[in-house]
């Protein structure tokens, strides 16, 4: 006879089964391979230690310097310290910039050295051209003076030498010059009066002597007009007074445009300043070819000095290019080294 247990067990039983999920897998984050975050730090920290370097040095080259004699040091002392400052300020403010952007940069796991090495060039060399760039923005003002003041001056000194040689010998330049310009010196040099002729003059009576008197012409006769004193600028013909003197003007600066003065003008010259200046006609024709002459050598002159001047300023100006280009490339070389130092110090 069974028994209820018995029917129990030979029912069967349900088996539970637990299911286990296995966890999610994350993959890693990909690795960046240009840290900006450490590059523009570094460029940052560059962009400051220039500035501060520059202003360093132009403090110590303005007190080094001093426009009097035998004071302070000399042009080439001068010139050699500063292209020695901008090279340090290049080295430290480069290495700096570039020791912080490898040094900051993230672990780059399962690299190889040469790839690692690379990478952190590469971070050293951005720096620089981050920080350059910043520093050129920031003192625009102070680099365009810097590399721009060779060529103002050569232009400058250029429009000058133009002046010299034919601002002259244009239309209208003693209005340009001025009523008094320097033209007007070779003028009055034509017109003065011969001291000899002074003191070969007789002696003039005392005032109430009967031979002051100028003696009557003769009956039926007009009298003579009155012979114009040296340097008066008055004498017969249409030119009279000041137009003596613009009419001469204006042939000496239409004679500036030829290699030599024209024969018809020359000769006119000697006759008006014989004259005015009370000279015979050889002494005054003597007076206009030695103006002439002294005139183009001043004006060649100060075409030569011009020209000296652009020269020199365009010498200047590209030893400063050149010298600036060697430094820059100082500065990026010195960010790409101090970098793989940098990083190789994060590695550790």
């Amino acid at each position: 006879m069974s028994t209820p247990g018995d029917y129990a067990a030979s029912q069967p039983v349900a088996a539970t089964v637990a299911v286990v999920t296995p966890p999610a897998v994350v993959a890693p984050a990909p690795e960046g391979t240009v840290s900006w975050g450490a590059i523009l730090a570094g460029a940052a920290a560059a962009a400051a230690l220039s500035l501060v370097l520059l202003i360093l040095g132009v403090g110590l080259g303005l007190s080094s310097v001093s426009p009097w004699a035998y004071e302070g040091v000399s042009a080439d002392t001068f010139g050699w310290s500063s292209i020695a400052w901008l090279t340090l300020t290049a080295i430290a403010a480069s290495g700096l910039g570039g020791y912080l952007a490898g040094r900051l940069r993230h672990r780059w796991s399962n690299l190889h050295g040469d790839e690692t090495y690379f990478r952190d060039t590469a971070h050293g060399f951005l720096s620089w051209s981050v920080a350059t760039l910043l520093t050129a923005g920031l003192l625009t003002t102070a680099i365009g003076g810097v590399l721009g003041a060779g060529a103002k001056v050569a232009g400058a000194t250029a429009g000058a030498a133009t002046t010299a040689a034919g601002g002259l010998a244009a239309a209208g330049a003693p209005a340009a010059m001025g009523e008094h310009g320097d033209l007007q010196y070779w003028v009055d040099g034509l017109f003065r009066a011969n001291p000899t002729a002074a003191a070969d003059a007789p002696m003039a009576p005392p005032p109430g002597d009967p031979a002051a008197a100028p003696p009557a012409p003769p009956a039926g006769t007009q009298p003579m007009p009155p012979r114009p004193m040296p340097g008066s600028d008055r004498g017969p013909g249409p030119g009279r007074g000041g137009d003596v003197r613009a009419e001469v003007n204006r042939i000496v600066v239409n004679s500036l445009t030829t290699p030599t003065m024209a024969p018809a003008d020359s000769q006119y010259l000697a006759q008006v300043v014989a004259r005015n200046a009370g000279i015979s006609q050889a002494e005054a024709q003597a007076r206009v070819t030695d103006m002439q002459a002294r005139l183009r050598a001043s004006i060649e002159t100060a075409k030569n000095q011009a020209k000296q001047a652009a020269d020199d300023a365009r010498k200047a100006t590209a030893y400063a290019a050149l010298w600036l280009f060697i430094t820059l490339l100082v500065g990026a070389f010195s960010a790409s080294l101090f970098a793989t130092w940098g990083g190789r110090r994060r590695d550790l």
